[in-house]
């Protein structure tokens, strides 16, 4: 796949300056990404983003998910 990539690359450059740079594109090392600055310990948490859930949420889906499984386990055995 990197030789079709290069090859549609070339076929597009204009003159060969411009084929050296795409190849020292397509074959650089990946970027690292960056590291998150540390938060302060007091500092609050910040929100989901929007559609997350909230712990609250995922703690009361665990609790509700759980005691449906209790029903449904209870039959089976009872």
């Amino acid at each position: 796949m990197l030789a079709a990539a290069e090859a549609q690359m070339d076929a597009g450059a204009e003159d060969e300056q411009e084929r050296t740079r795409n190849r020292a594109k397509l074959y650089a090392p990946p970027e690292r990404a960056r590291r998150r600055a540390p938060r302060a310990p007091d500092a609050p948490r910040p929100k989901p983003a929007a559609g997350g859930m909230t712990l609250d949420g995922a703690q009361t889906l665990m609790a509700q998910l759980s005691a449906q499984d209790a029903q449904l386990t209870g039959r089976r055995s009872g």
